[in-house]
């Protein structure tokens, strides 16, 4: 616990926290008013968003990162989270399917810039070794506890409220985050050793490909997120169709995908310490 005694990084992981909570939201809120708007279709449209969201999540996030050390990182993601903020409280009033596809794109080219932006601030804040790697057990920790619980809140809300409230939680999530970033000192980025921006771009491509180990981790998160696609894109027809069943039956279905991510993951640590990885 002694990263938490940090005021900077409590406040930013409250940040993320706030924030992951808040996109969680919409993630349920999505699939509900892609089945709004195209009824038995909406697997094909979730499908689509999905490919847009990671189309440009993997072609922004590098770029990002390659050029947040000539940006004041304070307030590039103070505007990421408003950018997003404005987004998800558009989302309550489109009424066809391309304008889904729209602000989507738009949402997760903010993501797409925040996550690395906020990955680069930790060690600059959180400089002790052991503080920086509890730092990012917390954060990874963070991530697994979302695909939980934000379901299970969607859940509880959706019974007393349309699924339009969601968006509206989500704002108010990404507000909070905002606030909360820029009450942090984060300090600016130092220069990096790469003048050429493509160099600093394609290193990380140049290092899975010639690493062994990482590219059969790449291959394994290929894995991972194939299951999960067929998890967030299938559940909200599934549920709705052919189990007859309510928009809080849809959350709760998510919250047990994500409840079943949280026990693998406590359960492992026990069992590779009683076996061997290989």
């Amino acid at each position: 616990m002694s990263v938490f005694a940090i005021r900077d990084y409590r406040r930013l992981f409250s940040a993320q926290i706030i924030a992951l909570f808040g996109t969680g939201l919409a993630t349920v809120a999505i699939g509900l008013l892609a089945y709004d708007l195209a009824g038995s279709n909406a697997g094909a449209v979730l499908g689509t968003a999905l490919t847009i969201k990671m189309v440009l999540y993997v072609v922004i996030a590098p770029v990002a990162a390659a050029y947040v050390d000539r940006l004041p990182r304070r307030a590039f993601l103070v505007i990421l989270d408003a950018v997003r903020a404005g987004v998800v409280l558009a989302l309550p009033f489109v009424t066809e399917v391309w304008h889904i596809y729209v602000l989507i794109a738009l949402l997760q080219s903010a993501s797409a810039a925040f996550t690395p932006t906020f990955q680069a601030v930790i060690p600059d804040i959180v400089t002790d070794e052991n503080d920086y790697t509890r730092a990012l057990s917390a954060s990874q920790v963070a991530y697994t506890m979302e695909s939980l619980l934000s379901p299970v809140l969607a859940a509880v809300a959706l019974t007393f409220m349309s699924f339009n409230w969601l968006f509206v939680g989500t704002f108010a999530g990404f507000v909070a985050s905002a606030f909360l970033v820029l009450s942090t000192t984060i300090p600016n980025a130092r220069p990096s050793a790469r003048a050429n921006a493509w160099d600093r771009i394609s290193s990380g491509v140049k290092l899975f490909a010639r690493t062994p180990r990482l590219r059969g981790i790449m291959a394994l998160n290929l894995v991972v997120a194939a299951a999960g696609a067929i998890v967030v894109v299938n559940t909200v027809n599934y549920v709705r169709d052919t189990l007859r069943g309510t928009s809080a039956d849809v959350a709760w279905m998510l919250a047990a995908s994500g409840g079943g991510t949280l026990l693998v993951a406590l359960m492992l640590p026990p069992v590779l310490d009683r076996r061997s990885e290989e």
